[in-house]
């Protein structure tokens, strides 16, 4: 007799639905379990506080860093450090505004080493002992005068400066004027000939720049003068 052939044993079969323990390729979370949130990058919000408080360079290299780490950590944040790039852009931008607009007001109020060889417009702060001006401008405030070579006819001449105390809190206008007029004596000689003084004194605002020279400048009526008056060389018309 042969026998029949019996029940053979089964492979295992396709997983349950439902099973638990079924082979999956996606991690599996306990139930009440949620993937764990991805973190912001702390350096993008490090670079926004930074540019908001005007640390310009700063705030652009630490932009610049965060979104290499957004990009090589998979975090969140590239907006934030978008934003503390373009933060960081303006920021540096206006300090070098800043330091640009410091470096040319040093330049432009930088003193003359005295009488100059061409013609050419100074700024009034710049005006020292020797220097020879084209025309006296108008009382008042005064920006910008026209500085000749003294051996050119020209109105009046630098003769003599008066020195504020580098320390001293500002006195008023008056004072001031009063101070450097004081200083400001000619010869007699010269005032016979028809020679006159002009004051100028530091205002309050050119005083808060660190204004501390007033000008005695010698001039006659309707110009024409050549020469200095501090050699000996002068000409009057």
């Amino acid at each position: 007799m042969s026998a029949a052939p019996g029940p053979q044993p089964s492979g295992p079969g396709p997983d349950r639905p439902g099973d638990p323990f079924a082979s999956s390729d996606a991690p599996y979370y306990a139930p009440g379990w949620e993937a764990p949130a991805v973190p912001t990058e702390p350096t993008a919000w490090v670079s926004v506080v930074v540019g908001a408080l005007g640390g310009g360079p700063l705030a652009l290299v630490l932009g610049l860093v965060a979104r290499a780490r957004v990009r090589s950590r998979g975090r969140r944040g590239g907006r934030l450090a978008l934003a503390g790039v373009a933060l960081g852009v303006l920021g540096t931008l206006a300090w070098t505004g800043v330091v640009l607009g410091s470096v040319l007001t040093s330049r432009a109020e930088r003193p003359l080493a005295g009488d100059v060889d061409a013609p050419r417009e100074v700024h009034a702060a710049q005006l020292v002992t020797g220097v020879c001006l084209a025309e006296l401008p108008p009382d008042g405030h005064v920006d910008s005068v026209s500085a000749v070579p003294c051996t050119d006819p020209h109105a009046a001449e630098v003769v003599t400066q008066y020195a504020f105390s580098r320390d001293a809190i500002w006195p008023g206008q008056g004072s001031a004027d009063a101070r450097v007029a004081a200083a400001c004596a000619l010869s007699p000689a010269e005032v016979e000939q028809g020679v006159r003084p002009v004051t100028w004194a530091p205002t309050e605002e050119s005083w808060g720049r660190g204004d501390r020279t007033g000008l005695c400048l010698a001039t006659v009526e309707g110009g024409g003068i050549t020469g200095s008056f501090l050699d000996g060389s002068v000409t009057l018309p």
